[in-house]
């Protein structure tokens, strides 16, 4: 938000809330935009969210849907939210195998290679899925990857037809995942579930199958947003 538009919002002179800005800066709860006089939400405020998320009574009953999720499907399964221009892991409850994927409550992954990054592209309204690919970085991690705009709107298309998103191995070589949406009471899209494994022992088609109990367990998290 430009500085005009905060004050504006907040009913404040202009030179106060500059001075507030200035302040929040300082302390890392916002951040300079592309202009001197434009701020976007900061590291500590982030953290801040974060940590109000992960926190609490909620957040058990949430870790509690995850747990019975692995329970059914036997397969390491996340919670995830768009954080910025990437996914931010919320939550995640690990399968009892030795050979499995490891990412930390907090890690952020790409938005272009994993199954809740593509999902949350895909159901963006077009305009800013379209603003924020133009500012992706689209890295090749595997030859799967996919690496260009166009390719990547292609399969956003695919996603938002069926409901759903899959990692073919695009983010690590030999990892399958499958992501549905969690979405408010307003019917918005506020995070996602995602189940992954190695292909040896999951495939794309396995992973499909997986795919009502993964459902079921969204709309359960629907009511803990």
């Amino acid at each position: 938000l430009s500085l005009a538009e905060l004050a504006t919002r907040l009913l404040l002179p202009k030179a106060t809330t500059h001075r507030l800005c200035v302040q929040l800066v300082e302390g890392g709860f916002i951040t300079r935009g592309m202009g001197e006089r434009e701020f976007m939400v900061g590291p500590a405020l982030r953290q801040l969210a974060f940590d109000t998320l992960n926190h609490g009574t909620v957040r058990g009953l949430r870790h509690e849907v995850l747990a019975d999720l692995v329970r059914e499907v036997d397969e390491t399964c996340n919670f995830t939210t768009l954080d910025g221009a990437s996914v931010l892991y919320l939550d995640r409850v690990e399968a009892p195998w030795p050979w499995r994927l490891t990412l930390d409550v907090g890690a952020h992954v790409p938005l272009h290679c994993t199954a809740s990054g593509k999902l949350f592209l895909a159901l963006m309204d077009a305009r800013p899925r379209r603003a924020l690919m133009k500012g992706l970085t689209l890295t090749r991690m595997t030859e799967r990857t996919l690496h260009t705009v166009a390719a990547l709107e292609a399969e956003c298309k695919v996603i938002a037809g069926r409901g759903y998103s899959i990692d073919d191995e695009e983010f690590i070589t030999g990892l399958a995942a499958l992501a549905v949406p969690v979405r408010d009471a307003q019917g918005e899209v506020r995070a996602a579930m995602a189940v992954h494994a190695p292909k040896a022992r999951m495939s794309v088609e396995a992973a499909q199958q997986r795919l009502p109990a993964m459902l079921a367990a969204a709309e359960r998290m629907r009511g803990l947003l």
